[in-house]
């Protein structure tokens, strides 16, 4: 003996890239079906009033803007989402909220305030 210690058994880590890849498919689409009924809903109802397309429109900004900081999900029945949504589903429920604008908006200009309560 030289008075040196036996050197610990080598230990060699798994390769990461089977888990990223894992994580990559692990988003959920679940919001894209809900925001385009949203926006049918939204889209239908504008004919009676401004104010719908305009309030579901708000409703899916908001939504969108929920699911870019945190996993809580308006849209989900849960209200708690277990994945990730993905930035397709994210892309759509902006898309219909900038569709409901216009569609508010376009009320807006078409009408002017005679759209904003339905007619009696």
């Amino acid at each position: 003996m030289d008075g040196y210690p036996e050197a610990p058994p080598e230990y060699r880590r798994p390769p990461r890239l089977d888990r990223l890849e894992e994580r990559r498919t692990e988003r959920s689409n679940a919001a894209i079906p809900v925001a385009v009924v949203v926006v049918g809903v939204g889209l239908y109802l504008g004919t009676y009033s401004l104010l719908v397309p305009g309030a579901l429109g708000l409703l899916l900004f908001v939504s969108g803007t929920s699911l870019l900081s945190s996993r809580l999900n308006p849209l989900s029945p849960h209200f708690y989402l277990t994945r990730k949504p993905s930035w397709a589903a994210i892309g759509v429920v902006f898309l219909g909220a900038l569709a409901l604008f216009a569609e508010a908006y376009e009320l807006w200009l078409r009408g002017g305030a005679a759209h904003l309560l339905p007619p009696l």
